[in-house]
């Protein structure tokens, strides 16, 4: 399999977030504006407000664009949250890059933003993902992520895997032939190995169907980013250079 960017890893955790049925919506006031990453989008030059200066790194010059520290800092404390483990900095960076490149078509084919009442419910469904509230406000903290970060971040997710969706789902065909294949080599022998009963093919077949085109969805996302990105400048900054 591909390696699959941050927002396919919270498709699978948080229901309905790459849904397609959900990217028809239109846009309307309730829409909330997503800034081009995380809470580093406000440290870039001119974002500071007057009398005030802020000061970060660039982690990587993307074309006419720059990946901030700031940026590569926080989504790795959300991977980390994510997965309970850090990433290493080249892939934070190579996930950011193709955050910027999906950003820029979404850009072009002026795809909405969720809605906030979209975001309020992948927040709730992430925090279900925990033990308990208190302990995601934990491992937050101990992260050094805001509650706000987490929902920006949730937001920009949510934005980058429907568009995914509504990019690539039209050519991600799947035939019956490919459903049955799945259903006897991966779907039935993965139940039996846990001791569980088997439903019949058609009791789950829209299922199936789903997960298959999820995976093409996937495949063919990631083929498209490693070309695009294989034509792009991008130069990573060494950790600790000076800008």
């Amino acid at each position: 399999m591909c390696r699959l960017l941050v927002f396919f890893v919270l498709a699978a955790a948080l229901p309905g977030l790459g849904s397609n049925r959900a990217f028809a919506q239109t846009h309307s006031s309730s829409e909330p504006s997503l800034p081009p990453s995380g809470e580093a989008a406000g440290s870039r030059a001119g974002s500071a407000p007057p009398g005030e200066q802020t000061v970060d790194g660039i982690a990587a010059r993307i074309e006419d664009d720059i990946i901030t520290e700031s940026e590569v800092r926080e989504l790795s404390a959300f991977q980390e949250l994510v997965d309970g483990k850090p990433k290493p900095r080249s892939e934070i960076i190579k996930e950011l890059a193709d955050q910027w490149i999906v950003r820029g078509e979404a850009a072009l084919a002026a795809f909405p933003a969720p809605s906030q009442a979209d975001v309020d419910r992948a927040h709730q469904e992430f925090v279900k993902q925990f033990p308990s509230p208190q302990e995601f406000q934990a491992r937050c903290a101990a992260l050094g992520l805001t509650d706000a970060a987490v929902r920006r971040i949730l937001a920009q997710q949510l934005f980058l895997s429907r568009f995914i969706d509504y990019r690539f789902r039209p050519a991600a065909q799947v035939d019956e032939a490919q459903i049955e294949t799945f259903y006897h080599n991966e779907f039935a022998p993965q139940l039996e190995a846990k001791k569980q009963p088997v439903p019949p093919l058609e009791d789950v077949e829209d299922t199936i169907r789903e997960v298959l085109i999820q995976r093409a969805i996937s495949d063919r996302a990631a083929k498209w980013l490693d070309d695009t990105r294989g034509h792009l400048k991008i130069d990573v900054v060494d950790q600790g250079a000076k800008p």
